[in-house]
């Protein structure tokens, strides 16, 4: 009996270490170079996090943006975002945010975890794609963008070109 315990214990050890992988890290992403910038003096965060479905009774299933975290860059919690806009809502929430470098730790479509750093300029949006649902312009450049291992890309590049 001793060791049936033994066995379900080290398989449990073994199944929970397995599910605690070091989250994918990529380059810095910020705002569109050809974006428009506004008059305000924060800027905007959308982070288009991996899409989960959600179902409420016998209604269709409908998808959500995941949650994700937003730190700075001394690993202080700045903000918990619950990415929706509404119940029903498919779009992320946008957060304004001062002008400045952050970290961005999200959940993406083919990884556990991702932190993707972030460029946060005033009066402009940065956008993180992490849903696998990003259309590039044909005119872009690889040079030009942040990418998952995959291939897939997830922003515009944030370092100078």
């Amino acid at each position: 009996m001793k060791s049936i315990y033994c066995i379900l214990g080290a398989g449990l050890i073994a199944l929970s270490v397995g599910c605690a992988s070091t989250p994918v890290a990529l380059s810095p992403v910020g705002p569109d170079p050809a974006g428009v910038a506004t008059r305000n003096s924060d800027g905007q965060l959308l982070v288009y996090s991996k899409l989960v479905g959600r179902t409420e009774g016998r209604n269709p299933t409908w998808h959500q943006h995941s949650d994700y975290y937003i730190y700075d860059l001394n690993g202080n919690l700045v903000k918990h975002v619950g990415n929706t806009i509404g119940y029903y809502e498919r779009a992320p929430r946008p957060v304004p945010l001062p002008p400045g470098d952050y970290l961005v730790k999200a959940r993406a479509q083919d990884y556990f975890w991702v932190q993707v750093p972030v460029t946060i300029e005033r009066g402009r949006t940065t956008r993180v794609h992490l849903d696998d649902n990003w259309r590039i312009p044909s005119t872009t450049t690889a040079r030009n963008l942040v990418t998952l291992p995959n291939g897939n890309p997830v922003g515009w590049s944030a370092q100078p070109m």
